[in-house]
């Protein structure tokens, strides 16, 4: 085999089997960007005052570090109202909640009853039982034909037109031409009376006979 040969297949061999370890030329490579790297980390991105030293120390004796960042300073929300009091949204009108009374609705008192009206002829008591009374300024006959049971008819005679005189044994009496009429219904029990005594309302009101 001739020299020139022999160095082929050399080189050839020495190709197939690099070595794998790494170059000394990737070694600085990877050790020059590391030190790069911790270098741009050490920098520091805060403010340097202007009349500052080497080591970044202001005359006032204040370091770089020292200074407070921006971020330091609280929010505005966070700033309370003077004297340290927060705001705090005023109660609810009292005489919003007070302007109701039981849900708006105010008890309704009870009614008094109405007294009937009327007028007053006199007291009850005045009336006998089993007779009557005449009150001529009303011309009405009043008349009690049993005890508390009441009655009142006109005091006008139907014959004439005179008014009634007297309340005597059970009857009404006429004293113009001797007329006669019950004091249970005003009826005629003798004439010449040609109709019965029309009946008049009336009702007992604390003791008194009131005419409706």
């Amino acid at each position: 085999m001739t020299p020139e040969s022999t160095r082929d297949s050399e080189s050839r061999s020495g190709g197939a089997d690099q070595d794998p370890r790494p170059t000394r030329r990737g070694v600085l490579l990877g050790v020059s960007l590391a030190g790069l790297g911790g270098a741009l980390a050490g920098c520091s991105t805060a403010a340097v005052p202007y009349d500052a030293n080497e080591a970044g120390v202001a005359p006032n004796g204040m370091a770089q570090g020292a200074m407070p960042s921006s971020g330091a300073m609280p929010s505005s929300g966070a700033m309370s109202s003077p004297g340290g009091m927060q705001s705090s949204p005023a109660p609810a009108s009292s005489a919003q909640g007070g302007g109701m009374q039981s849900g708006g609705m105010q008890s309704a008192k009870p009614k008094k009853k109405a007294k009937p009206t009327g007028t007053v002829l006199g007291a009850a008591s005045e009336i006998p039982v089993g007779g009557g009374k005449i009150y001529t300024a009303a011309k009405v006959v009043v008349t009690q034909p049993a005890r508390g049971q009441y009655k009142a008819f006109s005091a006008v005679c139907t014959h004439v037109g005179c008014i009634m005189s007297a309340v005597t044994g059970g009857t009404i009496d006429c004293p113009c031409h001797g007329s006669q009429f019950k004091i249970t219904n005003g009826a005629v029990i003798t004439g010449p009376a040609p109709s019965p005594l029309p009946a008049k309302q009336i009702k007992v009101v604390d003791g008194n006979v009131l005419l409706l």
